[in-house]
């Protein structure tokens, strides 16, 4: 685990504990739990995209990260969800993260309220509390990060949140977390393309894991999709699966952006 993932992770902890202070575990639990009906369905959205032989983009909503600082100030997450949904996004992604990435959990419930899409609640799982969280907030998937958890938590979330109606995205990026991912029962793997230590990035790294994951799942490139040629190269090797965000937050209209980048 890098640094900055370690101090995250802390951060996180340190959070719920806020939380817990402030509102109980059954509360959160029963503001899920009266979500239930309120579903859409991440994976049928994905699968709806490559039945019609067309790549599923997460297209994610993000003002900020750590190494960027601020990459969108005009940050409005309901007229960017609007774009993506009208330019061909499959799914949404939002950073609810506050501290690291200016994100808030209002943002997401701006996004999926202004379009159709199911919404990726893009955060730092560490712990139950978050999982309900992200159903009362109205998130139809979580992400949980191999790189972050032990086999036994990705288990223990992953269930919790299918019990809920949300889909799980696990987050690898090397074999040793795909080989515990590929233990988990969620069709969705994400490879992302940046080394946690060195920040680099490098669309080999997708490539070099996708004939572990194997058919039966769905991979899910993630980082450093920036040119139409990317895409092509991508696709060309079956990967039909893209979690995209911070080339789109640079440019005027996003969902645009997205509509060009794909256009192939």
């Amino acid at each position: 685990m890098s640094d900055i993932l370690k101090t995250i992770i802390a951060t996180k902890h340190e959070e719920v504990a806020d939380c817990l202070k402030t509102r109980s575990l059954a509360a959160v639990r029963a503001d899920a739990e009266a979500r239930a009906h309120d579903r859409r369905d991440f994976v049928a959205a994905m699968r709806a995209k490559h039945a019609a032989g067309r790549a599923a983009v997460i297209a994610e909503a993000k003002k900020a990260s750590p190494s960027k600082g601020v990459i969108r100030a005009d940050f409005d997450p309901a007229a960017i969800a609007r774009s993506y949904a009208e330019h061909g996004a499959a799914c949404l992604s939002v950073l609810t993260d506050r501290q690291y990435f200016q994100g808030c959990a209002d943002y997401l419930q701006a996004a999926r309220a202004a379009c159709p899409l199911p919404v990726l609640r893009k955060d730092f799982m560490v712990d139950e509390y978050q999982i309900y969280e992200a159903r009362a907030m109205g998130a139809d998937c979580i992400l949980l990060i191999a790189a972050a958890l032990s086999l036994a938590e990705m288990r223990a979330f992953e269930t919790l949140a299918q019990e809920l109606g949300m889909a799980v995205l696990v987050e690898v990026h090397d074999e040793a977390e795909l080989d515990l991912a590929l233990q988990l029962t969620t069709p969705l793997i994400g490879v992302n393309n940046r080394n946690l230590r060195t920040f680099e990035v490098s669309l080999d790294n997708t490539l070099k894991l996708l004939p572990k994951i194997g058919d039966g799942r769905i991979a899910v490139t993630e980082s450093g999709i920036r040119s139409v040629g990317d895409v092509q190269l991508m696709r060309d090797h079956g990967v039909h699966s893209f979690l995209v965000g911070e080339a789109f937050m640079r440019e005027p209209d996003p969902g645009l952006a997205l509509e060009q980048l794909f256009r192939a």
